[in-house]
């Protein structure tokens, strides 16, 4: 066995894998750093009862099944039913994260072993490190660790957090000082949450992403038709699982007539697409459940599509590739 599989970073990658929403555990919203840039959030527990959630976690395990058979003989936890709600959040983008680390925090309620997830990572090579009253299991090199935290609740749940040490640690401190995130986030998350399996809000503006040089230009639009999206201030996204697959993005422009250009070029895209579609019935589906629409300096865009053309589409390309392998 790979020992590596124990590790923190390990760890919070299996956490991490399982994408597949009733509001966010408020417990772990006080976990979260106050100066969060961007969160993400999966109702583990809602998304399994569908279809799609379903057909999700057969991928996600499917490519790592040999690892996560590996963590579920050795440690008893299997990510795929023990884990009921996940987070994900980070304060460093963009320009401010450091290259080569992963800043930031996985945070999830479900039902662990500790005692027996520790044992099993120390006897995989990893450290620990005594803080505040709570144990925390370190990487080899101590960039990285996890830490099991009894937080009181109606539901007497039981929550793990992951990711660099400075930022685990500042965790652990909020068990007894709750984080104070700004009233508007709250509300915000409250409401995406509640009412999506998977979402995710970035308070910060995505100007610092930018397109890859080589990418082509979309007709009609000319080479500077990205500029439409440079005034975008904040925005949040969510997909909801059922019969039909509901994605829903928002984003903020910081005055209506931004708003308005961005969802003018974006109802383009839709046409353009539309057109490329013609020959193919799922992305013919998928262009057809788009819609775009704008209200003050709002921009909203919804997909639908129905959970069994959306298996067809994600998994068309695999045949193909599997005949190129075969042919060389």
């Amino acid at each position: 066995m790979n020992a590596r599989i124990l590790t923190a970073t390990a760890l919070a990658a299996v956490l991490g894998a399982v994408l597949p929403a009733r509001a966010a555990d408020p417990q772990l919203l006080n976990l979260v750093m106050p100066d969060v840039k961007v969160i993400a959030g999966v109702n583990v527990d809602q998304a399994k009862t569908t279809p799609f959630g379903q057909y999700v976690l057969s991928q996600i395990t499917g490519q790592r099944q040999q690892n996560l058979q590996n963590l579920i003989n050795v440690t008893g936890f299997d990510p795929t039913k023990d884990v009921s709600e996940l987070l994900l959040a980070t304060d460093t983008v963009g320009a401010s994260a450091t290259p080569g680390t992963n800043q930031g925090l996985v945070l999830a309620r479900g039902t662990f072993d500790p005692a027996k997830i520790a044992a099993a990572a120390t006897a995989g090579g990893a450290l620990t490190e005594s803080y505040g009253g709570v144990t925390i299991i370190e990487g080899a090199k101590q960039l990285a660790g996890f830490a099991f935290l009894s937080v009181t609740s109606p539901a007497d749940a039981t929550y793990v957090v992951a990711g660099d040490i400075a930022n685990v640690k500042a965790a652990i401190d909020r068990q007894t000082s709750p984080s104070s995130l700004p009233a508007a986030l709250v509300t915000k998350i409250n409401t995406w949450s509640a009412t999506e399996d998977a979402w995710v809000i970035s308070t910060v503006p995505p100007s610092t992403l930018k397109p890859p040089s080589a990418a082509p230009n979309v007709p009609g639009l000319g080479a500077n038709g990205g500029t439409a999206f440079q005034n975008i201030v904040d925005g949040a996204a969510g997909v909801k699982f059922g019969a039909n697959v509901v994605v829903t993005i928002q984003a903020e422009a910081d005055n209506a007539q931004d708003a308005t250009t961005m969802s003018g070029v974006l109802q383009l895209l839709v046409s353009v697409a539309k057109m490329q579609a013609a020959q193919n019935a799922q992305l013919a589906a998928l262009a057809n459940g788009l819609n775009v629409t704008n209200e003050n300096t709002l921009v909203n865009v919804t997909i639908t599509m129905p959970e069994d053309q959306l298996q067809q589409l994600l998994s068309h390309p695999r045949p193909a590739a599997r005949r190129r392998v075969r042919q060389m």
